[in-house]
């Protein structure tokens, strides 16, 4: 059964407003809480050190007009845990000896569903009619990405406006013509061709000026960039990036990995409490790197895994799917799945807001990464 313990509202209030730090907030007279969806009110305890994090994590889904989730204490009436819930439709559903894996719209990350959980076929149950139906859902999970929670949503006039919904992935490659007179044009004979890319150096200064935009994660300020939280929201990261670049003077591209059937893309990382995360794709920037004389390669710019430019062997390999397929796009492309595009980056701002909140919820409960106990 649901935990009577919890509450998932979609709108948060502050009783007073919030207008000063939220350590000061605390400390004033009276204190502060949260009041929900239902009327209740929570209060803040200003000994517990999590308080200010809290407040400061609601605050910013207050901001992004997205839902909570909160377990309470009933006997202090005080908050035990923050969850940050997904808002989306269900992509697919696949069977597996632990349960169920959850695509969800607009997320690379693993869902998973397990009959171990309380709640298992009630919960299975509502996940396939959301399927079925196209229907929007609020899913819980942990910070292992177990989910907990699935309910339907319906939004409010004041709600954050869903992003459309994505479409089947359309032909990125040109005619076999249209390639082949490129591939002539590009051929390394041609000397100025080779002039355009950069050199090793420089992409390792433009590597660490995109390090260097990581965001602390217990302050995560904009516009920072979650790397520390490496779970989800790749495509945003990405697309701030070839902004970025794009700023400095340069040409990005992306390149898109998606898993193979039977496998999850797995990568080793100090950044998440399992040492590891499970995605179902993956995509990052890459560059036109100068290697040799009139010989170059494109190389992946991506701090959420490495320290120094890589090629897309190296790229795939630490995401351990020999199956995986890659599929390079234009730097334009926010979303592979219907070539959705972000010229404003509106929808960047949102998924880096999304997952610096996840970074800041995570390190106020769990610890800041890096974790030591991680190999």
């Amino acid at each position: 059964m649901p935990n009577p313990n919890a509450i998932i509202s979609n709108h948060i209030r502050f009783v007073p407003p919030l207008d000063r730090p939220a350590a000061e907030a605390l400390r004033s007279e009276g204190g502060l809480a949260v009041e929900l969806d239902d009327g209740r009110r929570i209060r803040f305890d200003p000994s517990d050190p999590r308080s200010a994090g809290f407040v400061q994590v609601l605050d910013g889904l207050a901001g992004l007009r997205r839902p909570v989730y909160l377990e309470i204490d009933p006997a202090a009436d005080a908050i035990t845990r923050l969850l940050i819930p997904h808002v989306s439709r269900i992509a697919d559903i696949r069977a597996t000896d632990a349960g169920y894996d959850l695509a969800l719209e607009y997320s690379h990350a693993r869902h998973l569903l397990k009959h171990e959980s309380a709640d298992f076929a009630a919960l299975a149950e509502r996940a396939r009619a959301a399927l079925e139906r196209g229907q929007v859902v609020i899913v819980t999970e942990d910070d292992r990405h177990d989910i907990i929670d699935i309910r339907g949503y319906t939004p409010g006039p004041d709600d954050a406006p869903l992003p459309p919904w994505p479409k089947e992935r359309l032909p990125l490659e040109r005619p076999w013509w249209q390639r082949l007179i490129d591939w002539i044009w590009r051929w390394p004979i041609w000397p100025w061709w080779w002039f355009r890319c950069i050199s090793q150096a420089r992409a390792q200064q433009i590597f660490d000026a995109m390090g260097a935009t990581s965001c602390p994660p217990l302050t995560v300020p904009a516009p920072c960039i979650p790397f520390l939280y490496p779970d989800d929201g790749c495509w945003g990261r990405a697309h701030e990036m070839c902004r970025l670049i794009i700023a400095m003077g340069r040409k990005p591209r992306k390149i898109w990995i998606e898993h193979s059937t039977g496998y999850w893309l797995h990568v080793d990382t100090k950044n998440n409490p399992q040492c590891y995360v499970e995605w179902g794709w993956h995509v990052a920037p890459t560059l036109c790197v100068r290697k040799g004389w009139f010989w170059s390669e494109e190389m992946v710019i991506d701090p959420a895994l490495f320290t120094t430019p890589v090629s897309k062997a190296v790229w795939k390999g630490v995401q351990n799917d020999p199956g995986a397929t890659l599929t390079p796009s234009d730097a334009s492309i926010f979303y592979l799945w219907g070539n959705v595009t972000d010229p404003t980056y509106t929808q960047t701002n949102q998924v880096l807001a999304t997952y610096r909140l996840q970074l800041q919820n995570r390190a106020i409960q769990l610890g800041a990464p890096p974790y030591a106990h991680c190999p």
